[in-house]
Formats: structure tokens, sequence, C-alpha cells
């Protein structure tokens, strides 16, 4: 099923402000809060879809990516459906949209309804890392074997029952106002909701009782990404302190440099260098291409300029079945040096009726020939 546009979702325009995007959150993450909609999947499906809308647009770096490439260009963050998101990542979200105070049913009425939901803890921080790929491997998709350092709970490492909430999580309050007893919930500063603190930390451990390990993952990146795109994988990143859930391990993809091919969005750019002789008497000629060389003809006459087609020789669009083509932009030759004999034959032929340039006035210049095939 198609995933709907993130805008859509939250009702804003794409030119929308950070604080027109935060208001409109707030106003879906009310409508369709839980506690507002015990029982209804439907609700909470809208609830967790607003979560990601916001996850994005609210972050300026994802929101530029999404506005270029979209969908695909949230990578395997977002490929997922909004199910990749859990309630406690949500609910985090609330810190900012609606205060310290959380979620605004925390705030006004005592916690979520059946007694209050305890927090996860702290979520582990994101591990970043780059991951280099050629044109060939991008064309093709590939297998990458990574190892990267990160952090995760100390082997040994106990905890106990956090003596500031005794366990629940949550701190709860009440206020006298002039509407009468107010009761406020809020996670636990000193557990950070997760109900427990750290008891006994092993040597080499920090206070967090987290410590760095080496981790080797095996990524499978699909064909058609691009230079500067994220792709992501879940809970592979530094593990929370507090017995909180892990982050994420964020890939950044970078484009290695092809020395003879160029990628120009899902078409690859080849520049074909013959000789005069070959053009005019026409030859066969092995092209490079992302997939190993083919043989291509070229046909007497050729003239300088002209753009040649390889079809499907190009980039696969992202989680698509569309490939781009291969465009052979031909480069007539000419030699720099000649030696007497050479020259002698050219003094010739330069006389003959054929050498002389005979321009044609239906033949198109190179950018209209270049706008009539994209068009």
């Amino acid at each position: 099923m198609a995933k709907r546009d993130y805008y859509e979702i939250l009702g804003v325009g794409k030119g929308a402000a950070a604080d027109e995007i935060k208001k409109a959150y707030r106003q879906m993450a009310i409508k369709f809060h839980p506690d507002k909609n015990p029982g209804d999947k439907s609700a909470e499906d809208k609830f967790k879809e607003a979560a990601e809308a916001y996850e994005i647009l609210s972050d300026s770096d994802k929101k530029a990516k999404y506005d270029r490439f979209g969908h695909a260009g949230m990578g395997g963050g977002a490929s997922g459906g909004h199910g990749h998101m859990n309630m406690d990542d949500i609910f985090s979200q609330f810190g900012d949209v609606f205060g310290d105070g959380g979620s605004p049913f925390e705030s006004f009425f005592g916690g979520r309804s059946g007694g209050g939901r305890r927090q996860a803890g702290v979520r582990g921080n994101d591990v970043r890392i780059k991951v280099k790929m050629t044109l060939q491997e991008i064309a093709a998709g590939a297998e990458k074997k990574v190892k990267y350092k990160r952090m995760k709970v100390a082997d040994g490492l106990t905890f106990k029952t956090c003596t500031t909430c005794n366990g629940a999580g949550q701190i709860r309050r009440v206020t006298n106002t002039f509407l009468g007893q107010m009761a406020t919930t809020s996670a636990c500063p000193m557990c950070h909701g997760s109900g427990k603190i750290v008891d006994k930390r092993p040597a080499g451990a920090g206070p967090d009782g987290l410590t760095p390990f080496e981790e080797i993952v095996t990524i499978n990146i699909p064909a058609g990404v691009a230079d500067g795109m994220q792709l992501s994988m879940s809970g592979k990143g530094n593990a929370g302190p507090g017995g909180g859930p892990n982050g994420d391990l964020i890939i950044l993809i970078e484009e290695i440099e092809d020395p003879t091919l160029k990628r120009d969005g899902h078409n690859i750019v080849y520049d074909l260098y013959i000789s005069f002789a070959d053009a005019a008497l026409g030859t066969s000629m092995e092209i490079p291409t992302v997939d190993g060389k083919v043989k291509m003809k070229i046909d007497a006459g050729t003239q300088a300029g002209k753009i040649l087609r390889l079809r499907g020789k190009g980039i696969q669009e992202l989680n698509s079945a569309y490939r781009g083509d291969q465009l052979v932009h031909v480069n007539i030759w000419t030699p720099q040096k000649l030696t007497a004999d050479e020259k002698a034959i050219l003094e010739k032929l330069k006389e003959a009726d054929n050498f002389k340039p005979h321009p044609n006035k239906n033949d198109k210049g190179f950018f209209e020939r270049m706008r009539e095939y994209f068009n």
C-alpha cells in the first residue's frame, strides 16, 4: 500500500514553517490520542502516522531529503510504514510539542488510562557511519559488511528499584488550583522513566552502566541509492542508559566518483571519442556501462555532438522497476600532430566536395537535441 504524503497527513502545505507543522501535529495528536480513543485501532494508526510525519518534517535535514526524494529518501528508516515507531518513541516527542509535561492527557488527567504508563527509559543515541559505494554497486545494489563502535550494557551490570519513584517510573504531583486539585505526572528525573537505577557496575563501565564494543553488521543496500542518502537499521545504535531502548544505526551513502561514467539522475552519461575516419566510415566500438562493456554500432557519417542511447543501462529508481538509460555523447578526435604524408593526404581530401561542410538547416544543436530527448 502506497504511503501518504507527510504534508497531507498533517494538513499543511510544503512551505509550512516549523511552528505551523508543530501546531498541526499537536492538533492531530490530541484528536487521535489513544487515551481519547481507547480500543480504536484506526485512531491509533492515525496517531502513529501523524507522529511519523512530524518526526520527518520537524527535522530540517530529514525534511530537506524528503522534499527532494520523497519517501525513497527516508531509506530504511521510513520504508516500513508508521509501524517502525513504537509508542515510547512517539510519546518522547510530546516533551517538545507539549512541554515538559509530555502528553496533554498525562498533564491534565494524571497519566494514561489504566493506571499510567511506565516509560522505557532514555533512548540511546544513534550511531552514524559512512558507506562508500561505486557507481556499479549503486546500480546493482550491494551487501556491505561493516564494523563500527557503539555502546552496550556492560556484562554483569545489575539494576535495582529506583528509590525516588519506587519503581513506578513516574512522579505524580497534586496541586491546588482555583478549579480544585489537579494531578500531573512526569518521568522520574532519577531513572528517566525506567523505574530502575544502576546497582552493581562492573569495572570499565561508565556511570550509566554502558561500555564500548565493536559490532559487525551486514547491510543490504538496495539499487538506486544516491550520494548523501541515509538508511537506518533500527536498534543497532547505542544502548540507552538505565536499560533504555537502543538508538539506530544511520548509514550515510557516499558515492565514489567513476573515472569515465557520470551520473545524471537515473541516467548515465559517457563521452565517446572516435577518429574522423571512424566517424566517416562507421565502426563498432566497445562502450563501458555499469553492467560491463557492450558493443555499439557507430553509423557512417556520424556527426560530432550526436547523442546515442543505450536503453535500460542507467540507474534503477529506488524501490521501482524503472531504470534510466546511458547517453553516449559522440566527440570527434582531431589529431594535433601530423606527418608529412598525412598532411599531403588531407590536403588532397579537403578539396573534395564530400569533405567540404554542408550545413543542414534541419540539423539541431546540442542543447536542442538534449531538450528533445528529455521531453
